[in-house]
């Protein structure tokens, strides 16, 4: 009796001074569906353990990826009016460019790694350091040869690989609707290179405080679209028509709003929609951007497997996703859990770091085929690996 004594005189104290720690979050209440049954095409596999390694534990943290490569031929010693119709292709060699935790971007070729541009600058050892530092995130081949980045602290860039030249595109520090963009993350652009669609995921949280945007669960990200060629950005409310910005001005409107944790961008093929992936919700949205439906939004997929981060196209015409993590059927998820648990999420961020949560939270490899059409919007591929549900 006297230790049940001793302990409730000390948990009540010790619980006051809980409910009196500020919380960094101030999370909502959602909920979502229960997750797609890990069987059929989702059962659980380790195909991702077949990949060929490239440059491990030389690169650190590689977020998008992009190749740029030249075709060899083989021609005939006796020259001919017809030798060139004779060649055969021999080899394909591959120059990847991607942007790395460090603030780099870097080639990639010929097992040589080569920096090529820097946004920011060092040091660049912790997370403290990286709104200095800079973040290279989304990155893409424009129609000559350039790479358009999107750098979470910095903005949007155009840099010439050749020449190593960075032009400095948007700022981060540019006030979008009265609001600086907190967490520029990845982009996708126009056959042409006219027009660059990108995401902004938060106007309150940093790329280094991630989780914490994923754990509030608030829909302040944000969609931008540019128009690189004539210097004015394009943009327009969610449902609404397209509007423009002018570089006299520096005005800036918002294509889509209101969403949680926009992330990884891709447009179809025909141009005529741009997918979003709606991370912290577990779908993924389509904007149309041309066409009848202009203006237009909806839902391309929802109740995914995982939380989708990147998107790009398939050789199938579909779309591969890149999961964050997964939602394990049968299994355990902790981020559903807590969904519509906003007291317990305000609890363990005033108890833990961000970083300390993270270790509870499975490391899943997770690749998915989406196919194109609504309601089939669903995956037809798989690829994962470390799968063992809690």
């Amino acid at each position: 009796m006297t230790f049940l004594m001793l302990a409730v005189s000390l948990a009540i104290p010790l619980l006051g001074a809980m409910m009196l720690l500020e919380s960094p979050i101030d999370p909502q209440s959602f909920s979502f569906k229960e997750p797609p049954f890990m069987f059929g095409v989702l059962q659980p596999n380790t195909k991702l353990r077949q990949a060929e390694r490239l440059f491990e534990n030389q690169l650190n943290g590689p977020e998008s990826i992009v190749n740029i490569g030249a075709v060899y031929w083989v021609t005939p010693l006796l020259w001919t009016q017809d030798s060139r119709s004779a060649s055969v292709p021999v080899d394909v060699k591959h120059v990847l460019f991607t942007g790395t935790a460090d603030g780099r971007v870097v080639k990639l070729e010929n097992g040589e790694i080569e920096t090529i541009a820097r946004f920011g600058s060092g040091p660049c050892k912790t997370r403290d350091d990286e709104p200095t530092c800079g973040r290279p995130l989304g990155i893409r081949v424009g129609p000559n040869g350039t790479l358009f980045v999107v750098d979470a602290y910095k903005g949007l860039f155009e840099v010439n690989p050749q020449k190593r030249s960075v032009k400095l595109l948007l700022s981060s520090e540019t006030p979008i609707e009265g609001k600086k963009m907190s967490f520029v993350n990845d982009l996708t652009i126009t056959r042409d290179g006219r027009k660059i669609y990108f995401t902004d995921s938060s106007s309150k949280w940093q790329r280094r405080d991630y989780l914490l945007l994923v754990m509030e669960g608030t829909d302040d990200g944000r969609q931008v679209v540019v128009n690189v060629l004539k210097g004015w950005m394009y943009t327009g409310l969610c449902m609404s028509s397209l509007l423009e910005y002018d570089t006299v001005t520096k005005e800036v409107k918002v294509l889509l709003d209101q969403l949680q944790f926009p992330n990884g961008v891709q447009l179809s093929p025909e141009e005529d929609f741009v997918l979003v992936a709606e991370t912290a919700m577990a779908r993924i949205r389509r904007v149309y951007v041309s066409g009848l439906m202009k203006g237009g939004a909806d839902m391309f997929v929802e109740n995914m497997p995982g939380f989708p981060d990147n998107i790009r196209p398939s050789s199938s015409g579909g779309y591969w996703v890149a999961a964050a993590t997964i939602r394990a059927n049968p299994g355990f998820s902790m981020l559903d859990f807590l969904s519509d648990k906003p007291f317990i999420k305000r609890m363990i961020f005033k108890l833990f770091s961000q970083e300390t949560v993270m270790k509870f939270v499975p490391r899943y490899s997770l690749v998915l085929e989406s196919v194109t059409v609504v309601p089939s919007g669903e995956a037809c591929m798989i690829l994962m690996d470390r799968w063992s549900p809690m």
